[in-house]
């Protein structure tokens, strides 16, 4: 691995670092928190996203020429460090930006492009993706949504769930089965759907923590015209997995997420004391920190593999798999351990909360099992049986 910074990376960081000294507020940062239960939250985060995309700090990887910067992957690697270390919130189209935008960019018309890309770097329109539903998770080619020609238009019918941001979307990237008699990963076709159309209706979902970051969308015969198709017809398998993420260096977040909540664990344990003694003097307490610590080591040595694949041409994806896993284990033992020591009112509530939100590391963005698959097909070439 060569992660050098050339002194061109450098001034970039410097660079990002006094712009966001200059403009981010505390406001911005308290209110990613409440995103997903305070409207007035969400929009403070709909204007912040709006306020980097006009300085240019937005969507890293697109062309300029679509409202983004077209930076490399050096480039993107300290933005995610830096935006990571001061808070920055992830953006409210973070799927948006990371999956549906560069899908777009390959397979998208110019009218697609023109039109779409530059008002979601903005979040002047906010997106979801219709891919889960009740009894296709992590298997979309189990997808049973479908999409029924009709003239110029496609009837859609079906049900998604787990839908980021689904009840806020203005848009959604939809799959859904237009070829019912063809082999399951054949038959489908991407959408994009235009969330105002007639028989479309949404119901948040609220997670244990409280939040209600995610809806299920019902279709109910929702007409859709044949132009909102993104990629082939009955392509829509292809448009789903062939098109990788162009903000490659974003697996650098999750070692860096995870080095600043152990810092503040850390933090909050230097004010605990039992039976006059401090918790961090206890070596069952040191032992289970030092444990975190060399566990983020590792998933930070993980995440620059899959940066360095990215900037070398090689298969990120197999070790960018395996970093998740990590990852997900690794952020579940971190907040057990925090709610362990702290309890209930640790960081007043905050460690309970992150608890509950923590269940689904090993869900969010692929479930572990999928990707333990990943590694074990891609990277340690075993059999599929």
């Amino acid at each position: 691995m060569d992660f050098s910074y050339p002194p061109e990376t450098e001034r970039f960081r410097t660079e990002l670092r006094t712009w966001l000294a200059a403009n981010l507020s505390g406001k911005v940062i308290e209110s990613s928190a409440r995103r997903g239960t305070d409207d007035a939250a969400f929009e403070t985060l709909r204007t912040w996203d709006a306020t980097m995309a006009d300085a240019g700090w937005a969507a890293m990887a697109l062309p300029a020429e679509y409202g983004g910067r077209g930076a490399g992957v050096l480039e993107q690697l300290v933005y995610v460090e830096e935006t990571t270390r001061t808070r920055v919130p992830l953006p409210l189209n973070i799927i948006g930006l990371n999956n549906i935008a560069p899908a777009i960019l390959h397979y998208g018309t110019e009218e697609q492009k023109s039109g779409l890309l530059r008002r979601m770097i903005r979040a002047d329109d906010i997106w979801c993706q219709g891919m889960s539903e009740p009894d296709a998770g992590s298997d979309l080619a189990s997808l049973r949504t479908k999409a029924v020609r009709a003239g110029d238009d496609y009837i859609i019918s079906g049900q998604k769930i787990w839908t980021s941001l689904g009840h806020r979307a203005d848009w959604c990237q939809l799959y859904a089965r237009t070829d019912p008699q063809a082999p399951k990963h054949c038959g489908i076709t991407c959408f994009l759907v235009d969330m105002s159309s007639p028989g479309i209706e949404t119901k948040p979902l609220v997670t244990l923590n409280g939040d209600a970051d995610f809806a299920e969308i019902f279709f109910d015969e929702a007409r859709v015209p044949a132009a909102a198709i993104l990629g082939p017809l009955d392509g829509g398998w292809q448009v789903a997995t062939t098109t990788l993420s162009h903000e490659r260096a974003g697996a650098a977040r999750l070692y860096v997420e995870q080095q600043i909540l152990l810092e503040e664990l850390i933090a909050d344990l230097a004010a605990v004391e039992e039976n006059g003694r401090r918790a961090l003097d206890d070596p069952v307490v040191l032992g289970r920190l030092g444990k975190l610590s060399v566990r983020i080591t590792y998933l930070e040595i993980l995440c620059r593999r899959a940066v360095s694949a990215a900037a070398h041409g090689g298969d990120e994806l197999r070790t960018a798999s395996l970093a998740k896993t990590v990852w997900g284990e690794v952020g579940q033992e971190l907040a057990d351990t925090a709610y362990d020591l702290l309890g209930d009112g640790g960081g007043n509530g905050r460690w309970a909360r992150h608890r509950l939100a923590a269940r689904s590391l090993t869900i969010a963005g692929g479930t572990t099992q999928i990707n333990k698959n990943v590694t074990a097909g891609r990277m340690l070439g075993l059999p599929r049986s």
